[in-house]
């Protein structure tokens, strides 16, 4: 079930509209390969009707099961738009479309929650990545036993 709701209703007065969206009603479930929805995003919104709009405003939270860009460790990030609003026009050339007096939320919401994505999702922003063996990452190179192996050992004996 989608999120919608009945313009007329907001004729005498306001709603409030609390619930959850699951990723599937979302169509947001296999957008990404290191960010997945497995959680339902949870909404709570005041709507109330304007002049020739309505206004959508509260808050929508989720859980993302994530695997960090640098080292693919799986960690979970919540997501939380706590002051989230959405003006909706009756009228005009973006008027919102209506169907039987009846208005649907989720594409507004399904936008606002991609564009808060993280464009790279990191388990800790100081994340090294994958230690390489023979690496050294607080140094950032080569351990000076590596360089005495016996695959080095050739390389030295040459004379540039």
């Amino acid at each position: 079930m989608s999120l919608k709701f009945n313009i007329r209703h907001l004729e005498q007065h306001n709603l409030s509209l609390q619930g959850e969206l699951s990723p599937a009603e979302l169509e947001i479930e296999s957008l990404d390969e290191l960010i997945h929805f497995q959680e339902p995003l949870l909404y709570d919104l005041e709507l109330q009707k304007m002049e020739n709009a309505v206004l959508a405003q509260g808050s929508l939270r989720v859980v993302l099961h994530c695997e960090c860009a640098r080292c693919l460790k799986a960690f979970d990030r919540p997501l939380s738009l706590e002051e989230w609003a959405c003006h909706l026009p009756l009228k005009g050339e973006e008027k919102v479309e209506i169907v039987d007096d009846v208005v649907d939320l989720t594409p507004f919401v399904r936008e606002d929650i991609l564009l808060s994505l993280p464009q790279q999702p990191l388990c800790e922003p100081e994340c090294k990545g994958l230690r390489s063996p023979g690496k050294n990452l607080a140094s950032g190179g080569l351990e000076k036993k590596d360089l005495t192996t016996p695959a080095w050992a050739e390389l030295n004996k040459l004379k540039l």
